[in-house]
């Protein structure tokens, strides 16, 4: 059986996991750390991406290229776009997008800047690439299988509430609330991060499956600070996801 990928920004979302492993040998290739070994008697693999965009798309290629996963699942800590969402409460990723690569209108020297006016999402995965300016907001959607299999452990998580939703990734952190407003608007988002849309698109190159689980960490939008504990939280509820998905094969 090919191994499952669990991948984490930070060592607060993956040290945990890969504590988990049984027969546990540690690869380092370039920067980035891979923990290999078994979970349940399933081959599981943790990578440490790093953080933001570029860091976790290299991890990935490194990945897929090396270890020629069945899947990958990107998980972590993330910041709630969407009231209705509290501190420990899960986002399965109906789908990802990159809410950091957009079009700015035009402005003179001295006209000033509006982060509300950059309204044009920017396409880096356009079908014609001879496209000088290929406008459009590009999604990408979760594996049916992984989707399908985090919805059915979904009920033994009790820290929060399971939802699905569109996850935002980007090179940013955003605490702007009438910014964050937009994204919700614009993009759909309810949570943000910096990882899973850069993940999203290099294994959908690959033609790996891919899923995001995302626990809401903090929340600007109703005013819930960071809590430490929700990685964990998160870990623990992916582990009982890759269990079920990978008895399913």
């Amino acid at each position: 059986m090919r191994p499952l990928i669990i991948q984490g920004a930070l060592p607060v979302e993956c040290e945990h996991l890969a504590s988990q492993l049984t027969n546990v040998e540690m690869e380092t290739i370039g920067g980035w750390v891979f923990w290999k070994g078994q979970y349940q008697g399933f081959p599981v693999i943790i990578s440490k991406t790093r953080m933001g965009m570029t860091n976790s798309a290299a991890a990935t290629a490194i990945a897929i290229l090396k270890y020629q996963p069945c899947a990958i699942i990107n998980q972590g800590t993330s910041g709630g776009h969407d009231p209705a969402l509290n501190v420990f409460d899960l986002v399965l990723g109906r789908a990802v997008c990159n809410i950091g690569a957009f079009k700015t209108p035009k402005k003179a020297l001295g006209e000033g800047a509006d982060a509300l006016a950059w309204r044009e999402a920017f396409d880096v995965l356009a079908e014609d690439e001879t496209d000088p300016e290929p406008i459009a907001i590009r999604h990408f959607y979760a594996d049916p299988a992984l989707l399908a299999a985090a919805q059915h452990v979904r009920y033994g998580y009790t820290a929060g509430q399971v939802v699905e939703g569109i996850i935002g990734s980007a090179d940013v952190w955003n605490n702007e609330l009438d910014r964050i407003a937009f994204f919700r608007e614009t993009y759909g988002t309810v949570t943000e991060e910096m990882e899973g849309a850069s993940v999203a698109q290099v294994a959908v190159q690959f033609q790996v499956p891919f899923l995001a689980i995302r626990v809401v960490s903090n929340n600007l939008t109703n005013q819930q600070t960071y809590n430490a504990k929700t990685g964990q939280a998160c870990q623990d509820f992916v582990f009982k996801v890759v269990q079920h998905y990978l008895a399913e094969l």
